[in-house]
């Protein structure tokens, strides 16, 4: 496989990218996962339905009111303007929170199921000894769920590193800022360098069977979010 400066540059930006989005998800959806899987609240439909979302919305879509939105003319981008700080878009910062939007249901998904999965009747238990609920959740809840926990790690990172649609429409195509594997490869055919992109293909195909089949062996019996 041939993979040049401009390759590697782009791969080292799709870890980069896909290892942020990751933690700060893991870190928002959790809580929004523990809510959605407890709560009797009507408003759970809505707001399943907004974290839903992207996977039934066409990435172009999304990216089209992520750039309308954090424009210089949109709300967001009004808003940084007053603060004095830099527009999003064509930024990695901009890349980041479209990620982190379009790569949620696949955290929280997962998280909601393994949640679920974990007995009332043990919870209850830990209530009736003076256990508070963030030491039941942090020693009964996160113990047993940790297999699903993994899982929405994992699929979180394989998407952002799959991204295409998002982040061409926010990021655009800049190199070592916003080009990522996915527009590299785009890049690679344009230029009908098609070597160059079969070797970076390759390597994506490669990358995302051994993460499925990770996942499927350790847990066999685990529901993932499909796209």
């Amino acid at each position: 496989m041939h993979i040049n400066p401009a390759d590697l540059q782009a791969i080292f930006l799709t870890i980069k990218l896909a290892s942020v989005v990751t933690l700060i998800l893991l870190l928002l959806a959790t809580p929004l996962a523990w809510w959605l899987a407890r709560t009797h609240s009507k408003s759970k439909g809505v707001v399943s339905a907004l974290v839903a979302l992207p996977l039934v919305l066409p990435p172009s879509v999304l990216g089209f009111y992520f750039l309308l939105a954090m424009g210089p003319q949109g709300a967001v981008g009004h808003f940084l303007s007053a603060l004095g700080w830099q527009a999003l878009p064509f930024t990695f910062k901009g890349l980041v929170v479209a990620s982190v939007i379009y790569s949620l249901p696949f955290m929280v998904q997962p998280l909601q199921n393994a949640f679920e999965s974990v007995g009332k009747n043990l919870l209850d238990a830990a209530a009736s000894l003076g256990a508070s609920m963030r030491r039941t959740f942090f020693t009964i809840v996160v113990p047993l769920s940790w297999p699903g926990i993994l899982t929405a790690i994992i699929l979180t990172f394989v998407h952002t590193v799959g991204e295409f649609g998002v982040v061409l429409m926010i990021g655009g195509n800049i190199p070592g800022v916003t080009r990522v594997v996915s527009v590299q490869i785009y890049d690679h055919v344009e230029a009908f360098e098609y070597s160059q992109a079969h070797s970076l293909s390759a390597m994506m195909l490669i990358f995302s069977f051994v993460v499925l089949l990770l996942i499927y062996t350790l847990r066999p019996n685990t529901k993932s979010v499909s796209h």
